[in-house]
């Protein structure tokens, strides 16, 4: 029978492991979000019209904003659950 330290060593490992595979499970559903916000407007779907050169500085900046959230969000996902394995493998082996 495993110990309390050994369940809870395990569940951590499989928290961070979760948490890598739904980020990476989720992109490519984010990217499709972020490409219809970034295209030309199309019938009830209302895009920023990125590859517009005569757009204002704020919409180009929007534009910038919004095609680097998707790496920072789901980047910053994958960051958190390897953090947590690795801390678990560093700082909280089975004793």
């Amino acid at each position: 029978m495993i110990n309390s330290r050994g369940q809870i060593w395990g569940y951590t490992m499989a928290l961070g492991l979760v948490i890598i595979i739904l980020a990476l499970a989720l992109a490519p559903v984010g990217k499709e979000f972020i490409d219809s916000a970034m295209n030309v407007s199309v019938g009830d779907t209302i895009g920023l019209d990125c590859g517009n050169e005569s757009i204002s500085s704020f919409n180009k900046g929007t534009c910038v904003i919004t095609d680097f959230s998707i790496a920072y969000f789901f980047g910053g996902l994958i960051f958190i659950g390897g953090a947590v394995v690795v801390a678990k493998l560093t700082f909280g082996g089975i004793q």
